[in-house]
């Protein structure tokens, strides 16, 4: 079932720059996030209702500045949406559960067992390790 709030209930349950980046599609300055040097064994889960989107298993330095991923938690972790936004095209990655913005998707990780990065914001997610 998906989570679905009133703005208004977005912000009170999340921070101000929560809400800019998983709520009103921001991003994180590169290199800045708390969770890009993060390599415990866990669960990333959305921080806006709790939802695992990534494992620490598929998390690779790549180098860009993000957290990057080459693959989510499941395949219905996350929703690919064309971004057509600020004149370029990407494939935007969002929540499934609560539709927020989690980041974007590139084919580009040559390198990796999927070929892909997901480069995700920080803000975006909260780190739950394994005990």
């Amino acid at each position: 079932m998906a989570m679905q709030l009133p703005d208004d209930q977005w912000k009170d349950k999340l921070t101000p720059e929560q809400y800019r980046v998983l709520r009103e599609k921001g991003t994180d300055a590169p290199f800045t996030g708390e969770l890009l040097h993060e390599n415990n064994a866990g669960d990333f889960v959305c921080a806006a209702c709790g939802t695992v989107v990534f494992k620490s298993d598929t998390k690779f330095d790549s180098g860009s500045g993000w957290p990057s991923f080459y693959d989510p938690a499941n395949t219905e972790a996350v929703k690919l949406i064309e971004d057509n936004s600020h004149g370029m095209h990407r494939v935007e990655v969002t929540c499934a559960n609560c539709g927020s913005h989690l980041g974007h998707v590139f084919n580009d990780a040559d390198d990796q067992p999927t070929g892909m990065r997901f480069c995700i914001n920080s803000t975006s997610l909260d780190f739950k390790k394994k005990t």
